[in-house]
C-alpha cells in the first residue's frame, strides 16, 4: 500500500494548490501554463534519454490524456473559480469509483460483491466528511454541471486507457497526452478568458509561482506517472477506489495548513471511506 498511499498524498493537494493559484489567474489560462511547464520539463528529457515513442498508440494516447487532463482539471478548476465549494466538488468527482464499478464489464473486468460494498462505504465515508464541511454559497449550477463534466471525462480516460493503451512510455506517453491537452484547452482560454500571449491577465506572485510549480512538478508529473503505474498494474475500479481517500486527506491538509475546522461526523466518515477502500483494493 505505499505506493497507492502516496499518490493518495500527492493527489489530494490539486484542491490545496487551486486555493492558492486561481485567485492570481483564470483557470483554464492556469492550467495551459501547468501543461506547457509539463512539455519544457519533458521535452528535453524525452529527445536526451531517446525514449521510445508508442508508435500505433499516438491516437489512443492522446485522447486519454484529454479526458483526464483537460477535460477533469479544467472541470473542476473552472467549477471551484466559479465558486463551488472545494468539498462539494470533491465529492461530485468522488463518485468516479462507483461510474467506474458499473462501466467496468466494458473492459472485461469483473466487480466482485465485497467491492460493491466498499463502493457504498467509500462514497458514504465521502459525503459524511464532505457533509460536515459544505459551504453552499456561491454554488451555481454551471459550476454543478463543471463538477459532473469532470467527474464523466475522469472515468471516462481511466476505462479508455486501460483498455486501448495501458501499456506505454510513461515518459512519453506523458508527453503525448499533455501536448494534445493544450491543443484542447488554449482555444477555450483564447474565447473565454482572452488568453494573449504575454500572459497579461496572471498576477505573478509568490502564491502563484509556487502553486504553479507544484502543479507541474508533483501533480502533473509525480502524481500522473504514479496514477499510470497503478492503472497498469491493476484492475481500474481498484484505482479510482483509491480516489475516495481524497476528500479526506484535503480536509486534513487544509485543516493543518488554513486552520479549517475538523467535526466528529468529518472524522467518522475518513474511517468509513478507509474501510471501503480497503474492501475494494483488497485482492
Amino acid at each position: 500500500m505505499a505506493l497507492p498511499g502516496f499518490f493518495v498524498l500527492l493527489w489530494s493537494t490539486g484542491f490545496i494548490v487551486a486555493k492558492f493559484g486561481l485567485p492570481y489567474a483564470p483557470p483554464l489560462t492556469l492550467l495551459l501554463l501547468r501543461f506547457l511547464g509539463v512539455l519544457a520539463i519533458l521535452l528535453p528529457l524525452v529527445l536526451l534519454l531517446r525514449a521510445p515513442w508508442p508508435v500505433g498508440q499516438l491516437r489512443q494516447i492522446a485522447v486519454a490524456g484529454i479526458l483526464m487532463q483537460a477535460g477533469y482539471l479544467a472541470g473542476v478548476w473552472c467549477a471551484i473559480k466559479l465558486g463551488m465549494p472545494a468539498g462539494l466538488c470533491a465529492l461530485i468527482v468522488g463518485m468516479q469509483p462507483v461510474l467506474t464499478a458499473c462501466a467496468a464489464p466494458l473492459i472485461g473486468e469483473v466487480v466482485r460483491p465485497r467491492q460493491w460494498l466498499g463502493l457504498f462505504f467509500g462514497l458514504l465515508g465521502v459525503a459524511l466528511v464532505v457533509y460536515a464541511k459544505i459551504n453552499r454559497v456561491g454554488l451555481s449550477v454551471e459550476s454543478v454541471l463543471l463538477c459532473i463534466f469532470a467527474l464523466l471525462s475522469m472515468t471516462a480516460g481511466t476505462l479508455y486507457q486501460k483498455r486501448h493503451c495501458p501499456q506505454f512510455d510513461l515518459r512519453t506517453g506523458t508527453l503525448v497526452q499533455f501536448a494534445a491537452s493544450i491543443v484542447v484547452v488554449w482555444p477555450f482560454a483564447l474565447y473565454y478568458e482572452g488568453l494573449d500571449l504575454h500572459f497579461s491577465h496572471v498576477e505573478w506572485t509568490a502564491h502563484f509561482i509556487g502553486a504553479l510549480l507544484w502543479s507541474v512538478l508533483v501533480l502533473s508529473i509525480g502524481a500522473i506517472f504514479l496514477l499510470f503505474a497503478l492503472i497498469r498494474r491493476s484492475d481500474a475500479t481498484k484505482v479510482t477506489g483509491l480516489l475516495y481517500l481524497t476528500p479526506p486527506t484535503t480536509a486534513v491538509m487544509a485543516w493543518l495548513m488554513f486552520g479549517e475546522a475538523f467535526t466528529m461526523l468529518g472524522l467518522a466518515g475518513m474511517l468509513v471511506a478507509v474501510v471501503g477502500v480497503v474492501f475494494v483494493v483488497k485482492k
